[in-house]
């Protein structure tokens, strides 16, 4: 769980880091720190719209085999 939480943190601070370079802000400047809020608060805002359209996608999907799957010879050892 921790590495799960360490690789987001990593992907949040990575992300910031891309928009202050790409939008050259320096983050001193008050109107520079407000732009920088607005455009993360965007990016997060986008990173979770997608992730619930791609759940929507994958929850309307068929994932039930169109012919039957047999299952023979299975034993199960302990």
């Amino acid at each position: 769980m921790i590495k799960i939480g360490l690789g987001v943190f990593i992907f949040l601070i990575v992300g910031a880091l891309l928009i202050i370079s790409n939008n050259n802000l320096h983050l001193i400047k008050k109107d520079e720190l407000d732009t920088f809020g607005r455009l993360y608060y965007s990016w997060i805002s986008n990173i979770f719209h997608n992730i619930k359209t791609i759940t929507g996608y994958v929850t309307l999907e068929n994932w039930v085999p169109k012919n039957p799957v047999k299952l023979k010879n299975i034993s199960i050892s302990q």
